[in-house]
């Protein structure tokens, strides 16, 4: 069953996409460029953010 699901899944996105015009996909897709992420996030991952968690919750 979870090979059907995920064939099921993957042609769904595929429709979708292709049924976007291509205008809105380049806005989309801008738009997601323009979101910010944290440079520690974006270079380090998941660590910084968990490290900081730990100081702060020792803090508390």
């Amino acid at each position: 069953m979870a090979n059907n699901d995920y064939v099921k899944y993957m042609t769904q996105r595929i429709v979708k996409y292709m049924d976007t015009p291509k205008d809105e996909r380049k806005k989309l897709k801008e738009a997601r460029k323009q979101q910010e992420i944290a440079y520690s996030n974006k270079w380090f991952g998941v660590l910084p953010f968990a490290f900081r968690l730990l100081i702060q919750k020792r803090k508390d």
